[in-house]
């Protein structure tokens, strides 16, 4: 399957008053449920191991004496997005005077801000810097904001098709909306009829169509905050271009990914496209771009950003896959059996397919995707993925995608601050438990 990454359209978007923005460790012995580690070196904060290209330099500290570091920057940006999205909520309450309907508006509240790393927020942000933005400017605040919004309203509706129980430790949407029709708040109005116990497909089916329209809502507001941003008209137009593709990019990837559940295993190749446009362009390259637009970047760097964000993105999504399947839930906030039940088609599992013996390869036909998959037998799916190589082949893919990554960092005319906070959130993107 070919894939178009659009580089000279990000060029041409970019074109528009880019006059004026001129001024301004492989891991292969993994035993079953072992939570692995990525295979990156020491990629944390400004300690990089990177392969020959200087790479390891491009983390180096720079600043005054006194300054915050980059991490420290990282963690304020996370509060400043926190509290944009708490002032937003505020002032998107519940229109309608309805005490179920303010129970959901809280049920989503508690999802949007309860959790989550802010990655999309925080590349944006450095994506911004790295094209000349200067501060916690509020227009970036909010942009980044908008990002989150948008990612906890496609988070909303891939649990509903993912049929998943918990996100981030905690209930869904859809199970939180479930257990609102179970309960209901009752209605005090004299004429109202006193409710009958539901059953458990009702309760079911009215949590699924809520979290739809719950998750809908959420991507609506994004559009929103990212409209009412403060930007200037030009460069808001070019930031919103590419925040429509990468609406476009990830829904096309998650349209791929249920396909590929009638189209039978995946190969390596289709795996790899459904990561590249349904998490990297979605989570790395993109926000990179958006932030850049917003500082008035210049097409070339726009185009740096997308070979850097592009395998750092597929090094990522690489590391969740291996995560899903050899994770610890208790970090993951995942249950490990959720993508083998589900037959998720990564490319540990389209790997293992190909280098399966033929007992192996009926083991795997048989209970990969299978509901009534049992920890035994996820066991020996797992240990069939340690014995094939496909994890050692996928712990060395997410090297290798992240040495590519940083020896684009290292090139770049950016900042060596921006270069450092880049390179530490390149390692917390790849060396991570959850």
């Amino acid at each position: 399957m070919t894939v178009e990454t659009g580089q000279a359209s990000i060029g041409q978007v970019a074109e528009e008053g880019a006059g004026e923005a001129a001024r301004t460790t492989a891991s292969t012995g993994a035993s079953t449920g072992a939570t692995t580690k990525a295979s990156t070196g020491t990629l944390t904060g400004a300690s990089t191991t990177a392969p020959a290209g200087g790479a390891a330099d491009a983390a180096t500290t720079a600043g005054e004496p006194g300054e915050e570091t980059p991490a420290e920057v990282a963690e304020r940006i996370r509060v400043l997005i926190d509290r944009r999205l708490a002032r937003f909520l505020d002032e998107h309450a519940a229109p309608i005077a309805d005490p179920d309907v303010s129970a959901a508006y809280g049920f989503l509240r508690d999802f949007i801000l309860g959790g989550g790393k802010r990655v999309r927020p925080l590349l944006c942000y450095w994506g911004w810097r790295g094209a000349g933005g200067d501060g916690d400017d509020d227009q970036i605040i909010s942009v980044g904001a908008a990002l989150e919004l948008c990612h906890s309203g496609l988070l909303i509706h891939d649990d509903i098709m993912d049929g998943s129980e918990l996100r981030r430790g905690r209930p869904t949407m859809h199970r939180s909306l479930t257990g609102l029709h179970r309960h209901p708040s009752p209605h005090t109005h004299p004429d109202a009829r006193p409710r009958e116990p539901v059953g458990e497909p009702a309760a079911r089916s009215f949590g699924l169509a809520a979290a739809i329209l719950l998750g809908t809502l959420t991507l609506a507001w994004s559009d929103e905050l990212l409209s009412g941003s403060g930007a200037e008209t030009f460069r808001l137009r070019a930031a919103r271009a590419l925040f429509d593709r990468l609406r476009t990019e990830v829904i096309a990837g998650q349209y791929l990914d249920i396909l590929a559940q009638t189209r039978g295993p995946a190969t390596v190749e289709e795996a790899l496209t459904v990561v590249r446009y349904k998490t990297a362009k979605y989570t790395v390259e993109r926000p990179l771009q958006i932030g850049g637009a917003l500082a008035g970047a210049q097409p070339s760097l726009l185009d740096l950003y997308s070979r850097f964000g592009l395998p750092l993105g597929e090094a990522f999504q690489l590391r969740d896959d291996v995560l899903g399947m050899f994770g610890d839930p208790a970090e993951t906030g995942k249950p490990v059996l959720d993508d083998l039940r589900e037959g998720k088609h990564t490319i540990l599992i389209a790997y293992a397919r190909r280098h399966a013996s033929e007992g192996e390869a009926r083991h795997l036909a048989t209970w990969h995707g299978n509901p009534e998959l049992t920890g035994e037998r996820a066991a020996e799916l797992r240990q069939i993925v340690v014995g094939t190589g496909a994890l050692a082949r996928v712990e060395t893919m997410i090297d290798e995608r992240v040495g590519e990554a940083l020896r684009v960092l290292a090139d770049a005319p950016v900042d060596p601050y921006v270069k450092e906070g880049l390179a530490g959130l390149a390692g917390s993107l790849v060396n991570r438990v959850r």
